[in-house]
C-alpha cells in the first residue's frame, strides 16, 4: 500500500498542478473583477461563471471518458486501442461542442427567465457572448490531456496549464482595463481572456503530441480522417453517466448560485467568494481522483484486481488527508481567506464579507466528504463503472442536497448558510454510497474490465 500511495502521488502531483492551473483562471478573474470594477461586476461574473461551466460540464465528463478506455488499453499492452481511443476522443469533442456552444449562448434569456436581476444579466451577456468561443478548445484540451494522462505523461499538460495562468493574468489586463491600446471589455474582456487561453493551451499541447515520438506514435493521428461512429458510441455510452454525474453536482452548485441571485446580489457576492476558495481547493482531490482513475484503469487492464483496489484506496486516503489541513484552514483564518478578494477594512464590504465568512465555516465541514466522494468516483471510473455513480450522484445532490438546503433556507429561516448545508448533506451521502461500492466491486476476485462494470 505504501508503494501504491508513492506512485499516486508521483502521478498525482502534475495533474494536481494542472487542475490548480485551470481553477486559477476563475479564482484571478474573481479578484481581478472584484477589486477593479466592484461587486455589481462580481456578481455577473459569478452568474456568467456559473452558467458556463455548468452548460459546460456534461461535455468535460463525456470527454473523460477517454481516460479510462486509454489507460486499460495502454494497461493491457493494446497500443492500437490506445491511438484509437485518442483519435475518437478528438471527433466526440467536436461532436458534442456544437449543443453546448448554442447552450451557453442562449443562457442569458433563460437567466431572465428565472427571475435574475436584469442590469446583472446584462453585464452578464458580455461575458458569456465572448467565453462561448472556448467551449471547443476546452473539450479538445481535455481529451488530448486525457491521453498523454493515461499513459503516465502528465507533466506537458501541467507546464502548458501553467502558462496559461500567467497568459490569462495578462489578457484580463489588457482586455478588462484597455491597455496597450485595447478598448476596455470589462468583463467580457474577462471571458475573452479565457477563450484565448483555452485555443493556446489545446494547440501547445496537441503541437507537444506531435513533437514527442513516443505520444506521436501512439497517438498515430494520420489516422484521424474521419470519425468511428460504432466507437464513438462506446465513448458516449461510458461518458454520458460521467457528464451526468458531473452535471448533478455542478448544476447543484449552479442552482445554489441562481438561489442566491434570488435572496440578494450581496449574498451571490459572498457566495462567490466562497465557492471560488472552496473550488480552489478541490481541485487537489480532484486530481488525485483523476490520478486514481488512470492507476486503478491500467491495473484492471492488466487483470490485477488486487491493484486496482489498492490504488482506488490510495486516492482516497491521499483525498482525505489533504482535505482535513484545508478545512482546519478554512475554520481557523476565514477573514484572511474573504481578505484575498475583498478589502474587509471597507464599511462598503462589511456584509458580503461576513456572509462570506459565515459560509466559509460550513465549507470547511464539507471538505473531507467532498474529497471523498470525488476521489471514490475516480476509482470507480477506472474500473469503467459509471451508471451506479450517475444515480447515486442523482438521489444525493438533486435530491437529498436540494431538498434539504430548501428547506434549511426557506422553512426554517437559515438563508445562505442553509442552502449551504445542503451542500454538506448531499456531499456527504454521495461519499458514503460511493465508497461502499468501490468496496464492494473492488473486494471481487476479479474486477471488471468491460465497457460498464455489472
Amino acid at each position: 500500500m505504501r508503494a501504491e500511495v508513492t506512485q499516486t502521488i508521483r502521478l498525482a502531483l502534475p495533474i494536481v498542478v494542472t487542475q490548480l492551473a485551470g481553477i486559477s483562471m476563475g479564482f484571478i478573474d474573481t479578484i481581478m473583477v472584484s477589486r477593479g470594477l466592484g461587486p455589481e461586476a462580481l456578481a455577473a461574473v459569478a452568474l456568467g461563471n456559473a452558467v458556463f461551466f455548468a452548460s459546460m460540464i456534461f461535455g468535460m465528463g463525456v470527454m473523460n471518458a477517454v481516460s479510462p478506455m486509454v489507460s486499460q488499453a495502454f494497461g493491457a499492452g493494446d497500443l492500437p486501442q490506445v491511438g484509437r481511443a485518442f483519435r475518437q476522443g478528438l471527433w466526440l469533442a467536436v461532436a458534442i461542442g456544437l449543443p453546448i456552444f448554442l447552450l451557453v449562448r442562449s443562457m442569458p434569456a433563460v437567466l431572465i427567465v428565472m427571475g435574475q436581476d436584469p442590469d446583472t444579466v446584462e453585464l452578464t451577456r458580455g461575458y458569456i457572448k465572448t467565453i462561448s468561443w472556448g467551449v471547443f478548445p476546452f473539450l479538445l484540451f481535455i481529451g488530448t490531456r486525457s491521453f498523454v494522462e493515461a499513459v503516465s505523461r502528465p507533466r506537458p499538460a501541467t507546464v502548458i496549464a501553467l502558462f496559461g495562468v500567467a497568459l490569462n493574468i495578462v489578457a484580463n489586463y489588457i482586455l478588462m482595463f484597455g491597455k496597450l491600446g485595447a478598448p476596455a471589455m470589462g468583463i467580457a474582456g474577462t471571458g475573452l481572456a479565457s477563450t484565448i487561453v483555452f485555443w493556446s493551451n489545446f494547440l501547445i499541447l496537441l503541437f507537444f503530441c506531435l513533437a514527442d515520438a513516443r505520444l506521436r506514435s501512439l497517438a498515430d493521428l494520420q489516422h484521424l480522417r474521419r470519425p468511428d461512429w460504432r466507437y464513438l458510441g462506446r465513448l458516449a455510452r461510458l461518458g454520458a453517466p460521467i457528464g451526468i454525474s458531473q452535471g448533478v453536482e455542478a448544476g447543484l452548485f449552479m442552482l445554489t448560485a441562481l438561489i442566491m441571485g434570488l435572496i440578494s446580489t450581496t449574498a451571490l457576492a459572498a457566495h462567490q467568494i466562497a465557492i471560488q476558495f472552496a473550488a480552489f481547493t478541490f481541485m487537489v482531490p480532484l486530481g488525485v481522483g483523476l490520478a486514481a482513475s488512470v492507476r486503478v484503469g491500467q491495473a484492471a487492464g492488466r487483470g490485477d484486481h488486487l491493484g486496482a483496489r489498492k490504488a482506488g484506496y490510495a486516492g482516497i486516503l491521499l483525498a482525505v488527508g489533504f482535505m482535513t489541513v484545508t478545512a482546519l484552514i478554512m475554520w481557523l483564518y476565514p477573514r484572511a481567506i474573504i481578505g484575498i478578494f475583498l478589502d474587509v477594512e471597507l464599511a462598503a464590504n462589511a456584509e458580503v464579507a461576513g456572509i462570506a465568512i459565515s459560509l466559509l465555516g460550513i465549507a470547511a465541514a464539507f471538505q473531507i466528504v467532498d474529497g471523498v466522494q470525488v476521489s471514490a468516483m475516480g476509482a470507480l471510473r477506472g474500473l469503467k463503472d459509471t451508471f451506479v455513480p450517475m444515480v447515486i450522484s442523482v438521489l444525493s445532490y438533486w435530491v437529498l442536497g436540494l431538498g434539504v438546503g430548501y428547506v434549511l433556507a426557506f422553512r426554517v429561516g437559515m438563508g445562505p448558510r442553509g442552502l449551504w448545508w445542503g451542500l454538506v448533506t448531499g456531499l456527504g451521502s454521495a461519499a458514503l454510497l460511493l465508497t461502499t461500492r468501490f468496496q464492494r466491486i473492488s473486494s471481487r476476485s476479479k474486477v471488471n474490465a468491460s465497457d460498464e462494470a455489472s
